[in-house]
């Protein structure tokens, strides 16, 4: 049994504990359970692996159990059983409630309670025979380059010891037999064995003393029996004659490993380059301006509201909005925006972007941690950290995989014993049972996949907040948009003008003039086009609002009424040669507005016609899904006329008019019933829907409350980066599972081989290496993805 000590919030009351205590009392592994009000704490005994249902009790009570996130790095993994062997350790320890831990990136990422102690995690990860420290987020970020200096150089020294004991087998084939004396390769190989190959005894001592095994394990075991056996050659063959020795199998062996571990190393920091370039895109100082006095400070010590100067080519150090001046801004590693974007006062700026040709006075409205940059990273980091569902498999593998080669190994050895080999065959093939098994391949194949693929994904604007979004994305039969704000942009425009006893300039220049200082949607509406076509607006006076019906006021001295149809009927007008075109406007889901000039003798002068704009790269994005066999949706609120229209413009398979906020995500499980189905939206009344599909799609410039409840957040408002999403989670799945079979299909051919006598040690040790090579360079690919768009 384990003593657990929770924290509680939301308890208000002595019932409120006793409810607590109800709930937890309740579960049949509690031996016993006692919640103290004053400290907001629960004492629980309970078994160790049970944190997990007591939360849910607690949760499930009305409470909530508060917690957070802890990162670890850790030094000496090598293979998937390490991952396994840590994963185990960690969870166990009371306050867990979550471990991921990456071989990739070498981090564990831990959900623990409030309280947990970090040391407690440090301990863990020891006592099972590996190094860890906590990550510090204020540290300058470890790009790995002096790692990989020192294993070049472990590397280049082993090979050049090396080679002397390869040159006989090299020159043999020209007629040429010659070796080198038995003690001269002994000298050369004891430092490549004992030194070099130092690392492999070390963590599979380590391992050992946690009773696991590892990858090293088996490389250590294999490389020292051919060393020893070369020594027990050398003890046993008579004075004057040439032993048979094999130091130059274990030297080769080890040099391999190396070679391939270096490799390895070096394409795992090219995974990890798209977090790289984000983090490097923090300025480490600002410019403030105080009392018109211009300072240098770092980051740290601004503060909200503080004014920031950024000059033409620099990086804005803050989120802000822009008070003075006006420029373009470079936001392509950010959104993936490959156009500089118009910045005016008012407008806002994301940390990170890179200021155009002007001088910008930024006012800061975000810092640090909150800045959308930061939010980027973490999503990112979160996303690499986490595990696809497939990974499963691979952990229970690597639970049994060391114990079952060593088996096969001995196997190995005692069948060709028995089969009249001589002991020196027999082991050998043993040996190249053990060089040939890989794991270390098996434990790659998901993580570097997933980090690839996230990666280039957000160089694009394309954000995965977890791997479980990027597995069932690929498996995307339906696909369901909202309108307004993801294939429409969200505020309207004029779309028809219709014309009765005035010009079309004329007409926009009285209902623009008539328009002035209004914040109404429609009225910007008008004000825009006037702007557009350079109409100068006269003067209004007398404005006033008439409810429910528009706007009324005197323009150029006549009086005007700008609105709804009401306006006719209350002046008793005809719409006569318009009246057509209104009710054609009015199924295609338009709003309209009729000009009057009120007065003795009213008249029409005109009509405008107001619709929502289609997005750019709208229709592009649906032929491109109806490429890739996905079948569109189209669920809105608005009326069947203005739905049709949009997905008639559009190709949309399915439109869905006059759905409530509330039926939007019971639609989406009705289609979840014909497949796999993907959600794209942008507003609070989407997060339902985006939550109840399979993989939900946020639009960028959306609510948080969308982002928060979608699985994929596009950084841009373009529907083109949708099945740009989809074909990247597609692609990104392929390579998981191409580098799962390779990693299996090493050792599924190379282990019966190996058994079999029919593969060298050094070729094993080759082809050992090789795998894991294989499948991070296989998963880099994925860097030279490119939306079609």
């Amino acid at each position: 049994m384990t003593t657990f000590d929770l924290p509680i919030q939301g308890m208000t009351c002595a019932s409120c504990a006793g409810r607590v205590e109800r709930a937890l009392r309740k579960l049949p592994e509690v031996a016993s359970a006692t919640v103290n009000l004053a400290s907001e704490q629960a004492r629980i005994e309970a078994p160790a692996d049970s944190l997990g249902q007591l939360i849910e009790a607690i949760e499930g009570a009305g409470y909530a159990v508060p917690g957070h996130a802890l990162e670890l790095t850790i030094v000496g993994m090598t293979c998937a059983s390490c991952v396994g062997r840590i994963e185990r350790a960690l969870g166990k320890l009371p306050g867990v409630t979550q471990v991921a831990v990456n071989l990739a990136d070498e981090k564990a990422r831990l959900q623990v309670v409030a309280g947990f102690d970090a040391q407690q995690a440090l301990q863990a990860v020891a006592a099972a025979g590996y190094q860890a420290s906590l990550v510090d987020e204020h540290a300058p970020a470890d790009d790995g380059s002096s790692r990989l200096r020192r294993e070049r150089l472990t590397l280049f020294a082993a090979i050049a010891l090396t080679l002397p004991l390869l040159v006989p087998m090299l020159v043999e084939p020209f007629g040429l037999h010659w070796m080198l004396p038995a003690w001269l390769q002994f000298l050369i190989a004891t430092p490549v064995q004992f030194i070099f190959g130092a690392r492999f005894y070390r963590a599979a001592w380590q391992a050992l003393k946690a009773h696991a095994g590892n990858m090293d394990q088996l490389v250590a075991i294999g490389t020292s029996a051919g060393y020893g056996l070369s020594l027990y050659q050398w003890a046993v063959t008579p004075a004057g004659q040439m032993p048979h020795l094999y130091f130059e199998a274990s030297a080769v062996i080890i040099s391999l490993i190396l070679l391939g571990k270096y490799l390895e190393s070096r394409a795992k920091r090219q995974t990890a380059s798209a977090i790289r370039a984000l983090q490097a895109l923090r300025p480490d100082h600002a410019v403030r301006l105080v009392d018109g006095r211009e300072e240098q400070v770092s980051i740290d010590a601004l503060a909200l509201g503080d004014q920031v100067l950024v000059r033409p080519g620099e990086r804005f150090p803050v989120d802000g909005q822009v008070v003075e001046g006006r420029s373009h801004t470079d936001e392509a590693l950010i959104s993936g925006e490959s156009l500089p974007v118009a910045k005016q006062p008012g407008d806002k700026v994301t940390a990170g972007a890179i200021n155009g040709e002007g001088r910008l006075l930024v006012e800061t409205t975000a810092l640090g941690a909150e800045t959308v940059l930061a939010r980027i990273i973490r999503l990112v980091e979160d996303a690499q950290a986490a595990k696809a569902p497939i990974q499963k498999l691979v952990d229970k593998v690597s639970q049994v995989f060391v114990p079952a080669v060593l088996l096969v190994a001995l196997a190995t050895l005692l069948v060709w014993l028995l089969l009249g080999a001589s002991a020196e065959q027999a082991l050998l093939n043993a040996v190249a049972v053990l060089v040939i098994a890989c794991p270390c391949a098996l434990g790659l194949a998901t993580p570097t996949a997933i980090m690839a693929g996230t990666g280039v994904a957000a160089r694009h604007g394309i954000l995965i907040k977890d791997a479980e979004a990027l597995e069932v994305a690929h498996d995307v039969r339906h696909i369901a948009f909202d309108k307004t704000g993801t294939l429409t942009e969200g505020k309207p425009r004029i779309a028809h003008v219709g014309l009765a006893e005035a010009s079309e300039e004329t007409l926009l220049r009285l209902a623009g003039g008539l328009q002035q200082g209004s914040e109404h949607p429609l009225a910007k509406a008008v004000l825009e086009r006037c702007s557009e076509q350079r109409i100068a607006l006269p003067a209004v006076s007398d404005s006033r609002a008439l409810a429910g019906r528009g706007i009324a006021g005197t323009v150029e001295g006549r009086q005007l009424q700008l609105g709804s149809s009401r306006l006719l009927d209350e002046q008793q007008l005809q719409a006569g040669a318009l009246s057509e075109s209104a009710r054609a406007w009015e199924a295609e889901g338009r709003t309209l507005s009729w000009l009057i000039e009120s007065g003795d003798s009213p008249r029409l002068l005109g009509l405008l016609a107001f619709g929502d704009q289609l997005k750019r790269g709208a229709a592009e994005a649906i032929a491109e899904l109806r490429e890739q066999g996905i079948t569109s949706h189209l669920i809105s609120g608005d009326n069947q006329g203005s739905v049709a229209a949009v997905a008639g413009t559009l190709g949309i398979d399915q439109p869905h008019a006059q759905v409530l906020p509330a039926d939007k995500a019971r639609l989406i499980d009705e289609l979840r019933q014909q497949g796999t189905v993907a959600m794209v939206g942008d507003g609070i009344n989407d997060a339902p829907a985006l939550a109840a599909a399979d993989v939900g799609i946020a639009m960028g410039g959306g609510t948080d409350a969308a982002m928060h409840a979608a699985g994929i957040t596009l950084m841009r408002g373009d529907p083109r980066l949708v099945p740009a999403a989809l074909d990247i989670s597609r692609r990104t799945y392929a390579k998981i599972r191409q580098n799962l079979f390779w990693a299996f299909i090493y050792n599924l051919v190379g282990i019966p081989l190996a058994a079999a006598g029919l593969l060298n040690p050094m070729f094993a040790g080759a082809a050992m290496a090789l795998s894991s090579v294989s499948v991070v360079s296989n998963a880099l690919l994925l860097n030279r993805w490119r939306p079609k768009a």
